[in-house]
């Protein structure tokens, strides 16, 4: 099986959402080469992720506020060092 090299982006998304949420489940996934060429391509490779988390910190939360705190624990990366951020936010058992 071929394991995908992160890159730095991608080390620092997992990092602080792990730092965040002690998560069961983490995917970083970049969906950059689809985007190429594409409005929010910047050429380095990681300007398109998906996220998929399940934590126990989402709990009894609704899932704009999940994706809200994702996206706070990611401080300046969404929307300004990434073009594009899907956010799959799930609970523990869900």
């Amino acid at each position: 099986m071929e394991q995908e090299i992160k890159g730095a982006v991608a080390r620092e998304i997992e990092d602080l959402l792990t730092k965040a949420f002690a998560p069961t489940h983490l995917a970083v996934i970049n969906d950059s080469a689809s985007h190429s060429g594409h409005s929010g391509d910047d050429g380095s490779g990681e300007s398109h992720f998906t996220v998929e988390i399940t934590s126990a910190s989402f709990d009894g939360i609704n899932r704009v506020m999940r994706q809200r705190m994702v996206n706070k624990a990611l401080g300046d990366i969404p929307g300004e060092r990434v073009h594009a951020l899907a956010i799959k936010a799930k609970a523990v058992g869900e």
